[in-house]
């Protein structure tokens, strides 16, 4: 494996490949926006940025989904936390989030929160607990939910459910096409949520809407290739989908994960963290579902007064690409990992979190 590894990591081939992109120089600059966590992780780890021309942009776009979970997702979260019928387990990063209050602020005052790795260990929770109501708070993109779909497909016990707050991301693309001052030339596209989806939707989206577009890895080489493919399609004037991932991501996706989440869910409108309402880009449980609905069991709606933001907080700039972390006032001071202001300061995912955990001292 540390073989393997080496070789998307080489130092040669990175320096490179790095030569490449610089010769393509198009005499103006060039925008160009990820759309995933570990994507930012992964450049701000080895200094990727460094290595790229002065003409070349490389901005962060909304593809943490920590970061993006509207502020009344998680203000519903706590609510049912605080029933004492309620087990609530989810994510890790998602009990630190902050909202009008946070999961972990209500862990403190004794609500019964614990953390999973993903659903199926939410059901197992739910087994080992028949007298408890175990809802799990789903949170994430189509990488997640396809393994929410499964734990629900598998009938899970009669007292455990779901608080669904999955996101898509090809709609919030398309929006992002939309706003001024926000759509990037290109995209690089989340290797990841790709492996399940396959490339059909971005494919779809790309005939309606041109622009450059390239599924990337998350070693130095993987990235540099999807970056050169991104600066070529620019250059070319030729936009197109292209898959500089492929040992990992398939045409067709992977076909279960798929199908279990055409069963499971419906697309519905949905709220995302920093930009507002996104038609079609959210997941809701199917009729056949409506019993795992938690919000639905325990007679909750959300609060649309709930605020996204915190003042001083500029993460919904951030999750726009319209402003660098390191130019949010708060960043560093005011707002650190250990005591975050916003979202992305919060998620291993986040950009605020990953530039101050690789910034230069």
């Amino acid at each position: 494996m540390r073989d393997d590894l080496a070789v998307f990591r080489d130092v040669g081939r990175v320096h490179a490949l790095a030569e490449a992109i610089a010769r393509l120089d198009p005499g103006r600059p060039v925008r160009l926006m990820h759309v995933c966590g570990t994507h930012e992780n992964a450049l701000c780890q080895f200094g990727l940025r460094d290595l790229l021309p002065a003409w070349l942009g490389l901005v962060a776009g909304p593809g943490c989904p920590v970061c993006v979970c509207p502020a009344s997702d998680l203000d519903l979260a706590a609510r049912l936390a605080m029933d004492p019928r309620v087990v609530l387990a989810t994510f890790g990063d998602v009990v630190r989030v902050p909202a009008r209050t946070s999961l972990a602020a209500v862990r403190a005052r004794g609500a019964d929160v614990r953390i999973v790795y993903g659903a199926s260990d939410a059901v197992a929770l739910a087994r080992a607990l028949p007298a408890r109501e175990v809802v799990f708070f789903a949170v994430g993109f189509e990488t997640t939910a396809c393994t929410t779909a499964a734990a629900l497909q598998a009938d899970p016990p009669a007292n455990f459910s779901v608080l669904c707050s999955h996101r898509l991301v090809p709609p919030a693309l398309d929006a992002l096409l939309g706003l001024p001052g926000v759509a990037p030339e290109g995209f690089l596209l989340p290797g990841h949520v790709i492996t399940v989806t396959g490339l059909s939707a971005y494919r779809d989206l790309a005939s309606r809407r041109p622009i450059a577009m390239a599924v990337g890895g998350f070693e130095p080489v993987d990235l540099l290739l999807a970056l050169k493919d991104l600066v070529e399609q620019v250059a070319d004037g030729r936009p197109r989908v292209g898959n500089d991932y492929p040992r990992a991501v398939r045409d067709g996706g992977n076909p279960a994960a798929i199908a279990a989440i055409a069963q499971v869910f419906e697309a519905r409108d949905a709220a995302w963290r920093g930009i507002g309402t996104i038609p079609a880009s959210g997941l809701g449980l199917r009729a056949a579902f409506a019993g795992r609905d938690a919000a639905a069991r325990f007679g909750l709606v959300p609060d649309p007064e709930v605020p996204d933001t915190t003042p001083g907080c500029r993460c919904g700039d951030v999750l726009l690409g319209r402003l660098e972390p390191e130019a949010c006032p708060l960043f560093g001071s005011g707002c650190t990992p250990d005591v975050p202001v916003g979202p992305c300061m919060v998620a291993f995912e986040g950009t605020c979190a990953a530039r101050y955990r690789h910034r230069r001292l």
